[in-house]
């Protein structure tokens, strides 16, 4: 297999931009209500084990991705019907990162410009940026990744020298108990966004530095969790518990919230800017583990054949999975992750798991 030119720190600001991408969007772990960062930072204990499953696996087929190793498993046929279905999910998975980009973009400042048009731009978009190959994608993230980073600091210390924050919000923690946080964590935070790194399975053995692989992975997980979750402190803190749990977009009331003086004001922009680039990169993931997935289970040699019409499926998708933003959120929240996010997260990995461990076992290796 092909190895890709990406070295480890390109490697790392993919894994960021992909965790974080439309997760600070939404803000992951509001069931939990005040204790949302709590929440936030279990699911990230369990989306690091469950990268470690992704790991083990790769560590057995290390040279294959899951698309190839799953029918050296199962066999040919089984193994071929589940691969397909990943592919499946990794195509849904665009879908809906695509319409939570649109969506955002309608709501804030393109309000008289219809959804289509915002997704096909940026699916032609990212369509070139796929064809052109994955290792450039890599180095605009590299790029990217530092202006993400300087948005967010300047946003951070803005909020802290305004008097929107109110620490108090956060109070009484662990209200109800473990109980609502441990839901949370076991129905929402584990699977979005940390175990989403299931495109690892994808991806891993096409870097060219695999004995890395691991350290670095597992350092970008932990730095976006870590984001993530004084993002949901912000949010609490500023918003307060009733309308973070009612926002649509958190993180974007609380930026508008932001009057610094009577020059720095309406900073909601730059979190626009911010969430574009960062939904980009995580739509790119998606849609190139989808392509090189279904290039290597249809044995394509050139996977590039494949980008314009799984761009269509993708973008057809991201119109008709949902007839209204409300719909699409309540699918997100209440049946995605028990349909597909588990399955596709944690059960068939763990499953592949045991059985690749007990036929070593048995062949006494």
């Amino acid at each position: 297999m092909q190895k890709l030119q990406i070295s480890s720190y390109q490697m790392f600001v993919l894994i960021v931009l992909f965790e974080l991408g439309t997760a600070v969007l939404f803000g992951p772990g509001a069931t939990a209500k005040q204790d949302a960062w709590i929440a936030n930072l279990l699911g990230l204990a369990g989306g690091v084990l469950l990268f470690l499953i992704y790991y083990r696996l790769f560590t057995y087929y290390p040279e294959l991705p899951l698309t190839s190793y799953v029918q050296k498993i199962l066999g040919k046929w089984v193994g071929s019907l589940i691969a397909f279905f990943y592919i499946s999910y990794f195509l849904y998975q665009s879908s809906r990162v695509l319409r939570d980009i649109g969506e955002l973009l309608v709501t804030t400042i393109y309000t008289n410009t219809p959804l289509i048009i915002l997704n096909t731009v940026m699916i032609i978009t990212i369509m070139y940026g796929i064809f052109k190959g994955f290792e450039v994608i890599a180095r605009v993230g590299e790029l990217c990744f530092i202006g993400v980073y300087l948005l967010a600091i300047l946003g951070f210390f803005t909020i802290l020298f305004t008097d929107i924050l109110h620490i108090e919000n956060l109070k009484p923690i662990l209200e109800n108990g473990w109980s609502p946080v441990l839901k949370t964590v076991l129905r929402s935070t584990t699977y979005f966004p940390f175990g989403e790194m299931v495109i690892l399975t994808m991806l891993l053995p096409f870097f060219k530095n695999q004995k890395k692989a691991v350290t670095v992975c597992l350092s970008g997980m932990i730095l976006s969790g870590i984001n993530i979750a004084i993002t949901s402190v912000i949010n609490v803190a500023v918003l307060g518990v009733e309308l973070f749990i009612r926002s649509p977009f958190p993180l974007y009331n609380t930026i508008r919230k932001i009057e610094l003086t009577t020059f720095i004001q309406r900073l909601d922009i730059f979190f626009i800017l911010y969430l574009i680039v960062a939904g980009f990169f995580k739509l790119c993931l998606y849609y190139y583990v989808a392509v090189i997935g279904a290039a290597d289970l249809f044995k394509l040699k050139d996977h590039s054949t494949l980008i314009f019409p799984l761009g269509v499926v993708i973008i057809i998708g991201s119109m008709t999975i949902a007839t209204n933003y409300s719909e699409h959120i309540q699918e997100g929240m209440m049946i995605i992750p028990y349909l597909l996010h588990m399955p596709f997260q944690l059960v068939i990995p763990f499953i592949l798991l045991i059985i690749t461990f007990v036929k070593g076992f048995k062949s006494g290796h």
